[in-house]
């Protein structure tokens, strides 16, 4: 039914303006505009739709995965650009907040990070 269809992947924000910049200029995505909202073009052809909620209440969970080939350098460039890394409880990472799954057999190596809107993102090893 859906074969041929253009799906794409949607999310809130609390501020159109902060999202795109930090979207656009921070991370170095590709977007457009258009409606009060912002529709992010992802390297490989996804895309992902950000529109305005007033009511908007952050995801509680990881809503964009950025797989990476250098998990170090990615964080670093992160870091840099001043992105903070989450902390969970319970989770051990190592002092720049990187989970090292790969050396546990856990999964990837990943690190969490938050948009200004609150919504949980990630960067991981590919």
């Amino acid at each position: 039914m859906f074969r041929d269809s253009h799906a794409f992947a949607g999310f809130s924000t609390n501020d159109v303006a902060t999202a795109k910049e930090f979207y656009g200029q921070t991370l170095g995505l590709d977007l457009s505009e258009g409606m009060g909202a912002i529709m992010l073009d992802l390297p490989g052809g996804g895309r992902v739709f950000i529109y305005p909620k007033d009511n908007h209440e952050p995801a509680t969970f990881t809503i964009l995965n950025f797989p990476v080939a250098d998990i170090d350098a990615a964080v670093d460039a992160l870091r840099n650009a001043g992105i903070t890394f989450e902390r969970y409880e319970g989770m051990e990472q190592d002092e720049r907040g990187i989970a090292r799954g790969r050396a546990t057999g856990q999964g990837p190596d990943i690190a969490w990070f938050k948009d200004p809107a609150g919504n949980i993102l990630s960067v991981l090893s590919e």
